[in-house]
């Protein structure tokens, strides 16, 4: 019997997914969370094989949660709306055994459970596709660090303090960085930036 954990902020859809996989005769729902937070600690408390987790929930996310169950015996799987490069990228360097959209027809799900618990790594076809052609972060280390306290709401002295460089140097990173992502402002530069995956 393969133990299932699934992590859903969704209530209905985490209530049709718990239905859905108890069907099958060689699969188990034994836990599920709301947030990346519970999937954690419902996989400490209940030791499935497989968890099964969307990327964006309150509290932690899937992929934070997925970094830190990288060493868990447990087999994480994606199940997602978002194709992006950037979690893709992210979800492989943690580990995930599957990334899976959730426009994927149900049967494909339980398949892929199986295949996964059979050793292999299965892929939604459009990340294979994203991955080929997608657009690489033109973001030096520095400016990617800007962007990121800019995206917790610092203003451009807390951001000078925090990296030891002057106002006006953060000024000159902020002028670059919109110029870079070809964007005018900085609630813009955010948007383009998460848009992409390219947030760590």
């Amino acid at each position: 019997m393969i133990r299932i954990v699934i992590a859903e902020d969704q209530r209905m859809l985490l209530g049709a997914l718990g239905s859905l996989l108890d069907l099958e005769e060689d699969m188990e729902v034994v836990g599920m969370a709301r947030n990346g937070e519970e999937a954690v600690d419902l996989v400490k408390k209940h030791q499935p094989d497989i968890c099964i987790m969307d990327i964006e929930m309150p509290s932690k996310t899937g992929l934070e949660a997925a970094e830190e169950m990288k060493d868990d015996p447990c087999k994480v799987i994606i199940l997602t709306t978002f194709a992006r490069a950037g979690y893709f990228e992210r979800a492989q360097k943690a580990g995930v055994r599957g990334y899976l959209l959730k426009d994927s027809p149900s049967e494909d799900l339980a398949e892929s459970i199986r295949q996964i618990m059979d050793g292999r790594r299965i892929y939604a076809p459009e990340l294979v596709d994203i991955m080929y052609g997608k657009d690489a972060n033109p973001l030096t280390e520095r400016e990617v660090q800007v962007i990121e306290l800019i995206a917790e709401g610092k203003t451009t002295k807390q951001i000078s303090n925090q990296l030891y460089i002057t106002p006006g140097t953060v000024r000159n990173y902020i002028s670059i960085i919109l110029d870079k992502l070809d964007v005018s402002n900085r609630i813009e530069a955010i948007a383009r930036f998460k848009e992409k995956g390219w947030f760590k």
